[in-house]
């Protein structure tokens, strides 16, 4: 197609979105295709130039919002082992450029038959939203059950863990919420405890999640705590670097993540 030099050209990104979440854009399906090629989130992460940190979150973002892994870290073997792609990580970097190379010839479809671009933008800001979050997790509800003035809302995640969260009536009634509806549950890391040697503890958090450190970062201040829980699910934590060290945590250890019901945000599609 011929275009003038004062020609409106459109542009757009694509993501994959989830529980109303970024999971899936150009910059994580580079990031994953990197890892496939270096074996490495480490000499993915500098190579596409992000910080090792950032990837490790990425990573365990798109881990818990996929039905599976999409990303496998191996450990032994020569080299002291590495990560890999799953094959659904594969499959989803696939199905991801034939909606890219759909969306190219839409664009270009869209150009030709340009009308009003108000509501064109408007489409794409919608397409282009973002929402940031530390833990999200991905589920069904599984009970709703309501008090004087408070619900209790119990949500199944697909590795078979549940969260419990405490939200106002109001909001149950404003979400709709009803069992078995697909939701999803946001935690802040600052929100999340970490706990080693609970076994037969009495403990008031209602949400405790048990399972080994997968990645330990320290700051000067406070350390990131990454902690898989079963089916594909990170939880991250931030802790104070002092009590990182009083309970001695590395990878590998066994631990637990507990985190108050009214910690945890609920929302819907």
């Amino acid at each position: 197609m011929n275009r003038t030099k004062d020609a409106i050209e459109l542009e757009g990104s694509i993501w994959f979105q989830k529980s109303q979440n970024r999971f899936l854009g150009g910059d994580r399906i580079a990031l994953l295709e990197k890892i496939d090629e270096m074996g490495s989130i480490n000499s993915a992460a500098k190579e596409i130039g992000i910080s090792y940190k950032t990837a490790w979150h990425l990573v365990n973002m798109m881990n818990n919002l996929s039905e599976k892994p999409l990303v496998d870290r191996m450990t032994g073997g020569k080299g002291g082992g590495g990560t890999v792609l799953t094959r659904e990580g594969r499959q989803v970097i696939e199905q991801y450029r034939v909606v890219q190379e759909e969306h190219r010839k839409f664009l270009e479809n869209l150009e030709e038959r340009l009308g009003d671009t108000g509501d064109l933008y408007r489409f794409l800001r919608r397409i282009s939203m973002r929402i940031s979050a530390r833990n999200v997790f991905g589920g069904k509800i599984e009970a709703v059950k309501k008090g004087a003035v408070n619900a209790e809302v119990i949500l199944s995640l697909t590795g078979g863990q549940h969260i419990a969260s405490i939200i106002t009536n109001g909001a149950v009634d404003n979400l709709g919420l009803k069992t078995g509806m697909s939701a999803y549950a946001i935690i802040k890391s600052n929100s999340v405890m970490v706990g080693k040697d609970l076994q037969g503890s009495s403990l008031s958090a209602r949400n405790i999640m048990c399972g080994n450190v997968q990645r330990v970062i320290d700051g000067p201040v406070s350390s990131e705590v990454d902690l898989e829980i079963g089916g594909g699910n990170i939880i991250s934590a931030i802790i104070t670097h002092t009590s990182r060290e009083r309970l001695d945590l590395k990878e590998g250890d066994f631990a637990c993540a507990l985190f108050k019901a009214s910690s945890v945000i609920i929302g819907v599609n």
